[in-house]
């Protein structure tokens, strides 16, 4: 079981960037995956989540809503989030996780992490 995220970087204020998570192993039909994030001296939080349930349903961090979105393409075995206006309070290491028994709440006891991919917005 393995998860690999792509697609950090350095970009200006403003900018946009697509994360991809690639899993292996397994296939991310009917789990909860996410992407959650980490700055220096802060807590992991959330940023997106998909839920296992027939309609897909999302769930978004406030102070993202309206500039990510979260997307998945079970055909690639892949989640995406799609990064938009983005600001330097999005800097942080990004990771993708997921579960095949929890819904997104329980993100915190999700299962299966990825490595993790820096996004460094500067201003």
């Amino acid at each position: 079981v393995q998860l690999q995220a792509s697609g950090g970087g350095l970009v200006q204020a403003g900018a946009s960037l697509i994360l991809s998570c690639v899993a292996s192993g397994f296939t991310l039909d009917y789990r909860a995956i996410g992407w959650f994030r980490q700055a220096p001296g802060k807590e992991r939080e959330e940023v997106s989540c998909i839920n296992s349930d027939m309609d897909d349903t999302t769930r978004y961090a406030d102070s993202v809503k309206g500039r990510f979105t979260i997307s998945r393409d079970n055909a690639k075995n892949t989640v995406y989030l799609q990064m938009n206006d983005l600001k330097p309070e999005d800097t942080a290491v990004y990771y993708c996780a997921t579960d095949p028994f929890k819904e997104c709440k329980w993100w915190q006891f999700f299962g299966s992490w990825g490595q993790g991919t820096q996004v460094t917005v500067s201003s």
